[in-house]
């Protein structure tokens, strides 16, 4: 199906005019840094169980795994890791809402054991755009990322007009922990405009970047109507912003809106420094959201001792080694692997708990346990 560009400007002109002003304001600068004064560094990982493939197998009942949770957070506890980052699904609130914020409170409850926050994900535009309740599929060997699936899916992002449908799952679970101090912050939408090139691209909509937009920005207004005590984010996540004149529509409303900057960044330090020191510009907290990528030369050693030293937010992509399987790269779409990569591409435990590399946990440990940063 063909969304005309006459419809989508049409819809994005109604969707922009409907959202009330004072909903789009982001908190005052001076607001974002004093939360950040009084907040720990935001250190850790982008979280599945390894039990899991995606989100769904994750949060559903019939899968749910508070022991591994529990068992692998205390691995996080042990490295000094204070956050993490976990994705949620829109299906999940239409399956069992009352299940679903339950089993959201068991897993803040476990965190909160392991003295480890949460920030939480609404929204993804990457991989599978096809997502299904219930029983999941299991992993494609030897493939990165195989069972990952979009939020909300093609059904629904083919029709800006049902978006409307997905408020009462942001402000549902937003309003519901709205208050809660072991929540770190809302991240409303990973990587909006992602279309999947190597993976799911020939099933990508025409015009999904468009309607990716108008429901980043009606994400945003439905967040504020709810006057959380977290801070809303969006994180950028291609180039460096060096140009505020060369920003895209989509970076725009996401630096625009967000109370604490996000971004992404899976490259060696000359590259991260860049985006660090453009995105300062905007006076507030950062926090890299998503980094890591061994054999790209995204690494710990050094970067996360330069974003330590800057005060920047650190989350890297995976933890332990399971059904994800993201120890395999992202061309391990389009090339055949049979075994263990020699360089792991994310993550940095094995199912037992073994470290992949001692060193380098050992290294998380001399940055993370070295003492609070001072602000």
């Amino acid at each position: 199906m063909r969304i005309t560009i006459a419809t989508l400007v049409l819809t994005l002109f109604s969707a922009v005019a409907s959202v009330p002003a004072l909903a789009q304001s982001p908190w005052p600068v001076e607001k974002a840094n004093e939360w950040s004064a009084h907040h720990r560094w935001l250190v850790g990982c982008n979280f599945t169980p390894s039990t899991a493939i995606n989100q769904l197998e994750m949060w559903q009942a019939d899968t749910f795994d508070p022991a591994t949770i529990d068992r692998e957070l205390g691995w996080a506890q042990a490295i000094g890791f204070t956050s993490v980052r976990v994705f949620l699904h829109d299906l999940l609130w239409q399956q069992d809402a009352k299940g679903f914020l339950k089993r959201m409170d068991q897993f803040l409850t476990i965190a909160h054991k392991h003295q480890i926050g949460v920030t939480f994900v609404f929204f993804d535009s990457c991989w599978n755009p096809f997502p299904k309740s219930g029983k999941q599929p299991e992993p494609k060997p030897f493939v990165h990322n195989s069972g990952w699936v979009q939020s909300p899916g093609q059904e629904i992002m083919l029709h800006p007009e049902r978006f409307a449908e997905l408020k009462p799952y942001v402000q549902g679970v937003i309003g519901h922990f709205k208050n809660d101090s072991r929540i770190d912050m809302w991240d409303l939408f990973n990587e909006p405009d992602n279309g999947n090139g190597s993976s799911y691209g020939k099933f990508e909509v025409t015009g999904k970047r468009d309607m990716a937009l108008i429901l980043l920005q009606e994400t945003f207004a439905w967040a504020r109507e709810m006057k959380p005590s977290q801070p809303l984010t969006s994180g950028v996540w291609l180039g460096n912003w060096a140009d505020p004149e060369k920003l895209s529509s989509m970076e725009r409303v996401q630096l625009q809106n967000s109370d604490v900057i996000s971004f992404h960044n899976y490259s060696r330090l000359d590259e991260l420094k860049k985006c660090v020191e453009n995105l300062q510009r905007y006076r507030r907290p950062l926090v890299c959201t998503e980094y890591m990528a061994r054999p790209a030369g995204s690494t710990f050693e050094p970067n996360l001792k330069y974003m330590h030293d800057q005060n920047v937010g650190a989350y890297n992509w995976g933890f332990v080694s399971g059904k994800t399987q993201t120890i395999f790269p992202w061309d391990s779409w389009d090339k055949k692997y049979t075994a263990e990569p020699p360089l792991w591409f994310h993550d940095i435990f094995r199912p037992d708990g073994t470290p992949y590399n001692i060193q380098e946990t050992d290294y998380i440990k001399s940055v993370t346990l070295a003492g609070e940063k001072t602000h």
